[in-house]
């Protein structure tokens, strides 16, 4: 009698934990190292290792090119650390879009979902991906140029195989990230450490008079920082992802921290490795600077390098594709997006249909190959939402004084950064108008779109009727149900 009690209490709690496992929502799995791997493996992608040439071209020279790189490290630090206080603030994922819905408001949360969706993560994505192309296909042709269509190919492949890791398992792209991002701190070491050799030798004259007055243009320093902080790029990712974070309020700031600092001192001592072996003016006509220094230092591994580079590339691929869904994921849920790309695979417990989104619109600028004019829209709509977001919390700060902050970044950093930021902004609309007009009517073509969809909501009931039954039926073929447990 005892005994069949004790069994039938036991099969009540087995079904329950089973029930647990069941339930539908994206679970806490990134811990501390994974999360270091997104940071990192994000930031360092093809720059680094291919065109550094915009820092020396725009400095006028290498002791400035190789302050400005430091500066430029530290400016991102400041970034990251003004990401880490909103992170820990605001415990939702979304990275960007949360943080201006929560304290600028709707509007601007909007928008910068419109344009991540529109032309931000395509056109980045697509750069990216046919980086790693070139990387893979232009070595069987060398000293030859790749086929243009060979190379599109094997960059859509590139992209397949992420979108495939990132729907399957969120478990199997946070693994594929900490791999992936240990092969290129590999590469980064491969290129470091000669450069420290040669240094010890005293092989150091390509750093006497590194500041040459007469070769520093001032007009242009601005841009040399402009390209320091593109490369630098990607910092934020991992507030995209706050609730799939283990222990967020600690992890994300020490994520954050290691991340930012471990990248500034390996980018500015890759750069002193290349200036060991090749003069200013060699670095500037180089295309493949990494693969230039290899030829010269790394002589007998120099086929290597380009392997290097295309893993480097991939990473920078997966960390996009892991992160930017969930803002398109949290936006959905706010009901700022369309209801289906808040919804969450059954099994696979992915955001599946956000993640597909993007993945055409990529493939379409990948095979069309005219991706560096939507890489200035791109880098300009991404700094002035940034901008928006670190003004946003301050004035959060200042209307909320009270509100729980685990986390405080120093108030001059915050102001230090924000400042940048709309200096940056302004900067762009001085040099390159046309992009940057063009960037502002692409991210301003949302505003109608917010009013008539969000706003009033006011779609002829024919239309929603059949909005409605492609939804469901998109839901049934896909596998996928709303979250069922609130994670923040």
């Amino acid at each position: 009698m005892d005994g069949s009690a004790v069994t039938g209490k036991g099969d009540e709690a087995n079904v329950k934990e089973k029930k647990a496992e069941e339930v539908v929502h994206l679970r806490r799995t990134i811990g501390l190292l994974p999360a270091v791997s997104f940071i990192i493996g994000t930031v360092v992608g093809s720059g680094i290792f291919i065109a550094p040439k915009g820092v020396l071209m725009n400095s006028g020279s290498v002791g400035l090119s190789l302050l400005v790189w430091g500066l430029c490290g530290v400016l991102s630090t400041f970034g990251a650390l003004c990401y880490a206080e909103l992170g820990t603030t605001f415990t939702k994922s979304g990275g960007h879009y949360t943080y201006l819905l929560e304290t600028l408001g709707p509007l601007p949360a909007f928008l910068r979902l419109w344009a991540e969706f529109l032309f931000i993560r395509p056109a980045v994505a697509s750069y990216v991906s046919l980086a790693f192309g070139r990387y893979v296909v232009e070595p069987f042709f060398a000293p030859c140029a790749a086929p243009t269509a060979l190379i599109q190919l094997v960059s859509i492949l590139g992209v397949t195989f992420v979108v495939a890791v990132n729907c399957w398992s969120v478990t199997l792209a946070t693994r594929t990230q900490v791999t992936l991002t240990l092969v290129k701190m590999f590469a980064l070491v491969l290129i470091i450490v000669p450069g420290i050799i040669a240094l010890g030798r005293g092989q150091t004259e390509n750093f006497q008079n590194g500041f040459e007055v007469d070769t520093i243009t001032l007009d242009k320093l601005p841009l040399a920082f402009y390209s320091g902080l593109y490369a630098y790029g990607g910092w934020f990712y991992l507030n995209f992802v706050t609730e799939e974070v283990i222990n967020p309020n600690k992890n994300i700031p020490l994520a954050i921290i290691c991340s930012m600092v471990t990248v500034t001192v390996c980018y500015v001592l890759v750069n002193v490795a290349y200036y060991t072996t090749m003069t200013a003016d060699e670095l500037l006509v180089s295309e493949a600077v990494a693969v230039t220094f290899a030829n010269r230092a790394l002589q007998g591994m120099a086929s290597v390098v380009p392997v290097l580079v295309a893993v480097s590339c991939l990473g920078a691929l997966n960390g996009g594709f892991f992160g930017a869904p969930r803002m398109l994921f949290v936006g959905a849920r706010e009901g700022h997006w369309p209801v289906l790309f808040s919804m969450i695979h059954i099994r696979r417990q992915t955001p599946l249909p956000a993640v597909l989104l993007l993945y055409p619109l990529v493939i379409v600028m990948v095979a069309r190959g005219e991706i560096f004019q939507l890489i200035n829209f791109a880098s300009f709509s991404r700094w002035f939402f940034i901008a928006l977001a670190t003004m946003g919390m301050l004035i959060h700060r200042y209307r909320f004084p009270h509100h729980p902050r685990p986390f405080k970044v120093p108030l001059v950093i915050a102001v230090t950064f924000t400042v940048v930021c709309f200096f940056i902004v302004g900067l762009s609309l001085y040099s390159d108008p046309w992009n940057t007009g063009c960037s502002c009517a692409l991210t301003l073509s949302g505003v109608p779109v917010y009013y008539l969809t969000i706003h009033s909501s006011r779609l002829p009931p024919r239309l929603r009727r059949t909005y409605n039954y492609c939804s469901k039926q998109l839901q049934i073929l896909l596998e996928v149900a709303q979250q069922e447990v609130k994670t923040y």
